[in-house]
């Protein structure tokens, strides 16, 4: 039984490019500055979330949790969003759209890979395609709100490019159509509450203007019963 999920996203020409999601991947640690990400790995460590045994780290999860959706149920308050992007293989293509990433913070300090597959992974509906931008990828604009508050914001220059991703990929056997990678996160504002209902994510080109967005809302589901 399968579990491919099918995404549609507009593109700039007014195509729409469609793929069945076969593999979906999380980076994880992918600063470009490898001396920030140990930093980061230390101070996560003391909150009790498990170190990674390398960085940049990849995690699959489900393909199903690639997702369009403007709402994403979580079981309890502590889940959050997390700003990237994300390159989709397409039959033509290697697209570039944005996403975030909703995690278990609960989960997580049990293990990262788990918190990635207990939430979705939300992409926009628009594209660009990754060779329209490859020469000005570092200067896109990178920015999340939670409950109307920005709570990141930062440029395509603070993480490993979409091209480090795309030899990664073919390393591995997996730049074929169906595979959908998001990117890791930028740093988050000092002082922010993270645990919002409603997140908003955009990736914004300052050479054209042209903006590429996801919002959804968080509804908690029932308590279970028994």
């Amino acid at each position: 039984m399968s579990t491919a999920c099918t995404l549609k996203f507009d593109l700039p020409d007014g195509t729409v490019a469609e793929v069945a999601v076969t593999t979906l991947l999380n980076g994880g640690y992918a600063g470009r500055s490898q001396d920030d990400v140990a930093a980061h790995v230390r101070e996560l460590a003391e909150l009790g979330v498990p170190a990674p045994s390398v960085t940049p780290s990849l995690y699959p999860v489900s393909p199903y949790l690639a997702q369009q959706t403007s709402t994403v149920p979580a079981q309890h308050g502590k889940t959050s969003g997390e700003a990237e992007w994300a390159l989709i293989v397409t039959d033509s293509d290697v697209l570039l759209t944005v996403a975030c990433d909703h995690t278990d913070r609960a989960l997580e300090v049990h293990g990262v890979a788990w918190s990635k597959n207990a939430g979705p992974d939300v992409l926009g509906s628009k594209a660009w395609r990754l060779s329209d931008v490859a020469d000005r990828v570092d200067e896109i604009e990178l920015t999340a709100w939670a409950d109307g508050v920005e709570i990141q914001r930062g440029t395509l220059a603070e993480l490993l490019t979409p091209q480090y991703w795309v030899e990664r990929l073919r390393e591995l056997d997996l730049l074929e159509p169906g595979t959908v990678l998001l990117s890791g996160t930028i740093p988050m504002h000092h002082g922010v509450d993270q645990f919002a209902e409603k997140w908003r994510v955009e990736l914004r080109d300052p050479a054209t203007g042209d903006v590429l967005d996801c919002d959804y809302e968080v509804t908690r589901l029932p308590e279970p019963i028994g």
